[in-house]
């Protein structure tokens, strides 16, 4: 019997993630009867792939634990290798939403309207003309995901996101050295992962990066992260995810805090029938945020939808539109006669199109009483255009008048601006506050320095060999690969394919070239083999310390003893213990030994050890993303 109920309330817990997002319970064909229930049959096997849909279905509907054991057994069932690894991978994304549902914010919802992906960002309070229309000098391929480039007018530094050799948008910085921009630079390894990174926006004190990445610790699709300038380092700190209800299973990004300090606004695909358009969530700035837990799929969802507050006090509607000049009395009537002139402009202009087209019509048609009728139409459509033109005129003239009375108070208008302000498309006053769109900035031109070519020391056989570009061995302790020793110079056929290959001249004039330069003996053994078969079957690895010859046995000594080791030092929130999630981030990252200690009178727990700094520090990063914000990485010493 319990079997038979637990079977019913997972396919229920499947066919409710199905439903859109404004369903709040079953259909009443789901209700069972209680005494029915015990002849419920055995469901039939559904196929591993068919797990995996119901398991996406669950997570996108904020049922994160349901999702996993459903994960789980889409893993069990995997037919091959590659399979299982993209159902883990989908997993993890359950699993880390059910992290972050830990620690989840409320704010203040002013308002939402949803846009057209082509050009929500023009409805963002920025710069007006300040987005630029791809490809443009910094980004060369528009795609779905990124269609403009932030670039205001004046803008020193830019951030920007473009796809790199292997088609995968990274972020690039590049700064103005007035009659040129630096080459651009990927902007660091913590904020590069394997996946995209779009939308880059700086916060307005230039010390936060807001940026959306799906390749970073998530719940799925795009997530929203922030990075910190480091005053130490001069450099980007580690992103943490802004978690719920900012990020999503969906696609979420483009975050800004606008520059008044009362607003912060997203983007977000989360409740939008298909995939040409976004919501656009404006919400009230809140600098420190509560946040709490919330396990229930359907206070999640509701918590999620982000439904504007009805209370009147939130909302600021003169915050909402970008202005193009200050408004007092006199700019506004002159602004509003500016308005009538285009529009009366735009109504003549279309009267005389629909006056063509009906004089277009009548050249075809040849029944004589349908001719008739048509032309008895252009003759009174032409009697109303001179009303038109007349209530034209006169609208000049007054706004003429206005003109000239700013003259004689000395005050200066620029009718370019006016123009840009009445233009502007505005939606969503009836709610309180109004989305006021920008328009497209000009044509991007700027001179950006060519990055210079980076020799690439990584061991390689190619069609060509290749000599060292700096023949100076790094400090600290590397292996190479003795090739020969020659009384003259080397030339590339002789390489047989090598690089890089290093040149060295010993006091007896004679020359030994090495290739090659790697960290490790295991590294440096691995390529033996390839040289070897490359003809150069006299070929021994060789060691050196600082630039200095050393036997291959003590470097192998020295190696193990200087091997670099890193720890992850947490500081639990309760000063006493790890929470359920913050275990659960440490198991996904690493199986080492946690250990409990005290320093300066306080709990501190140590995982450890890391053999690389990235891993330490990725895991850093996915327990700050649950919350957690005393946790750091160190080096063993």
């Amino acid at each position: 019997m319990k079997r038979v109920l637990k079977t019913y309330a997972i396919a229920a817990a499947v066919l409710l993630a199905a439903l859109p997002c404004g369903a709040q319970s079953l259909p009443d064909t789901l209700a069972v009867p209680a005494e029915e229930r015990v002849s419920v049959p055995e469901p039939v096997a559904v196929s591993p792939s068919q797990l995996l849909v119901s398991a996406d279905s669950l997570r996108r509907a904020y049922d994160f634990a349901a999702a996993l054991e459903v994960y789980q057994k889409a893993v069990a069932s995997a037919p091959d290798s590659l399979f299982r690894v993209d159902a883990q991978e989908r997993m993890l994304l359950a699993q880390n939403g059910l992290n972050m549902t830990e620690y989840c914010s409320d704010p203040v919802v002013v308002a939402k309207r949803r846009f057209s992906l082509s050009d929500f960002f023009l409805f963002y309070p920025l710069e007006n003309r300040s987005w630029r229309s791809l490809p443009n000098p910094l980004d060369s391929l528009k795609d779905r995901s990124v269609s403009a480039t932030y670039v205001p007018e004046g803008a020193r530094t830019i951030y920007y996101s473009t796809h790199d050799q292997d088609g995968i948008r990274n972020i690039y910085v590049t700064h103005s050295l007035d009659t040129a921009w630096t080459a651009p630079e990927l902007i660091n390894e913590q904020i590069t992962s394997t996946s995209n990174e779009i939308w880059p926006m700086l916060s307005p004190d230039g010390k936060s990066l807001y940026f959306a990445s799906e390749g970073l610790y998530g719940m799925g699709g795009y997530d929203i992260y922030v990075s910190r300038w480091d005053r130490e380092t001069h450099d980007w700190g580690i992103p943490v995810n802004l978690g719920f209800p900012y990020s999503s299973p969906y696609n979420d990004y483009l975050f800004i805090n606008t520059e008044d300090g009362k607003y912060s606004l997203f983007a977000s695909d989360r409740e939008c029938p298909g995939t040409d358009s976004v919501y656009v969530y404006v919400l009230e700035y809140d600098p420190m945020p509560v946040r709490r837990a919330e396990t229930s799929p359907e206070r999640l969802r509701n918590l999620s939808r982000l439904s504007p507050s009805s209370d009147p006090t939130h909302m600021d509607n003169g915050s909402a539109v970008s202005e193009e000049m200050p408004e007092n009395e006199d700019t506004r009537r002159y602004m509003a006669k500016m308005s009538q002139v285009r529009m009366l402009r735009d109504s003549i202009y279309a009267y005389g199109k629909r006056m063509d087209t009906q004089r277009a019509v009548i050249s075809k048609t040849e029944d004589q009483n349908e001719k008739n009728a048509l032309i008895a139409r252009v003759i009174e459509m032409e009697a109303g255009l001179p009303l038109l033109q007349d209530s034209l005129a006169k609208a000049s003239k007054e706004l003429q008048i206005i003109e000239m009375d700013f003259l004689t108070k000395g005050v200066v208008i620029d009718p370019d601006k006016v123009q840009t302000t009445v233009e502007k498309e505005v939606v969503g006053t009836s709610s309180g506050y109004a989305f006021s769109k920008n328009r497209m900035g000009g044509r991007l031109k700027m001179k950006v320095q060519r990055p210079k070519p980076v020799f690439d020391y990584s061991f390689k056989v190619l069609p060509e060999g290749r000599f060292a570009e700096d023949n100076t061995l790094p400090t600290g302790l590397v292996y190479q690969i003795r090739l020969f020793s020659s009384a003259s110079h080397a030339t590339v056929s002789q390489l047989r394919g090598l690089s890089p290959v290093f040149e060295q001249r010993s006091a007896s004039l004679r020359y030994t070239y090495y290739a090659g330069l790697f960290k490790t003996y295991k590294e440096c053994l691995q390529s033996l083999n390839q040289v070897k078969r490359a003809g150069f079957r006299s070929a021994s690895i060789v060691a050196f310390n600082d630039g200095s010859p050393i036997a291959t046995d003590r470097a192998r000594a020295m190696e193990g003893s200087n091997r670099s080791l890193w720890q992850v030092k947490i500081w639990p929130v309760d000063g006493v213990s790890l929470s359920d999630a913050v275990m659960s981030v440490i198991r996904q990252h690493t199986e080492a030994d946690i250990a409990r200690v005290v320093e300066n009178g306080s709990v501190v727990y140590i995982v450890a050890p890391f053999e690389a700094k990235a891993d330490a520090e990725s895991m850093v990063s996915s327990l700050k993303a649950v919350g957690l914000a005393n946790v750091m990485a160190s080096e063993i010493r």
